[in-house]
């Protein structure tokens, strides 16, 4: 395994290529995965080795759509294929624009997009009760006709719609993390385990894709724990941590502990629908042998690697 010495795993969130706003285009999302990419190229030009991950939301909720556009045209793909392209459209955008980057610099390093498989285990509760919501918003009627055609389980999602809702299983390991090691070892810069990976579940000795979604960040943590990886960043729509988010008394946190950050979670100051999966990311990498995790947003990426923005928590 990799030494914990040198090695950062990059977890882009979300809207890593489509932020809120953005109209969605391939040319907005590749400005978009310029601006992030030309920091970490800046990283790796001064030595920095990283692995990056993502997330896929809403570029797969799009794939969807697709979908149910096209499904009397043409069968419908089920969601660990839909997930699977995801991370390659993704990658690929990602990929192209480091190797830019990389080469504007004069940087000669290569970059590679995997797409990867993560086990979780068919047992896990939270297949009795999925959870988290993806693709369209439907109509009441509506949802209920495709909830009987479909045997999906659907739910008003914030008093906006009914959507489909799928269970979310805890990550156990990720299937390609030899094959990471591997490629990091020969300076390889990997992109993997985008939209949480590909879900599967080891049946009779073979594995299969299951329809559910895994959460990034708890899969960006089971990545660096895999790699032994020092350093977790965490990027996402803020440059730190708050205390009283969204309140007038809020209040950026710079460092904190993994206690002082499982107490704020105990105390609800990072819901469950936003931070609260990230910290609890963030604890559980701590936990086991990491060094520090750092949050904060892709503009601010280059600076929190060399430690001079984000929110620092150490073990």
């Amino acid at each position: 395994m990799a030494t914990r010495s040198d090695l950062t795993v990059v977890a882009l969130g979300g809207n890593a290529l489509m932020p809120a706003g953005s109209d969605g285009t391939i040319a907005a999302q590749r400005a978009v995965a310029r601006r992030t990419m030309s920091q970490l190229a800046d990283a790796a030009s001064g030595g920095v080795r990283f692995v990056v991950t993502h997330g896929n939301g809403p570029i797969v909720g799009n794939i969807l759509l697709r979908n149910e556009a096209l499904a009397g045209t043409i069968a419908p793909m089920p969601l660990d294929v839909c997930g699977a392209d995801s991370q390659g459209g993704i990658g690929y955008v990602l990929q192209q624009a480091l190797q830019n980057e990389l080469a504007r610099r004069g940087v000669r390093r290569a970059v590679a997009t995997l797409v990867t498989q993560v086990e979780v285990d068919h047992r896990d509760p939270a297949f009795a009760h999925p959870s988290k919501p993806i693709g369209p918003y439907y109509e009441p009627v509506e949802a209920e006709r495709l909830a009987a055609a479909r045997g999906w389980v659907v739910r008003d999602d914030a008093g906006r719609g009914f959507r489909r809702m799928v269970p979310s299983p805890r990550p156990l390991r990720i299937l390609e993390a030899e094959v990471v090691r591997l490629l990091v070892e020969e300076g390889v810069l990997v992109i993997c385990a985008g939209g949480g990976g590909v879900p599967v579940v080891r049946r009779n000795g073979a594995y299969e894709g299951v329809e559910a979604v895994v959460d990034k960040d708890r899969t960006a943590a089971v990545l660096a724990i895999q790699l032994r990886a020092t350093r977790l960043l965490l990027l996402t729509g803020v440059e730190h941590l708050m205390r009283g988010y969204g309140t007038p008394a809020a209040e950026p946190l710079q460092a904190l502990s993994a206690e002082d950050a499982e107490r704020l979670l105990a105390a609800g100051e990072f819901p469950p629908g936003s931070m609260g999966p990230k910290i609890e990311a963030a604890v559980s990498f701590l936990r086991t042998g990491g060094h520090e995790v750092v949050v904060t947003d892709p503009d601010h990426a280059g600076a929190a690697l060399h430690g001079a923005a984000g929110t620092r928590i150490a073990a």
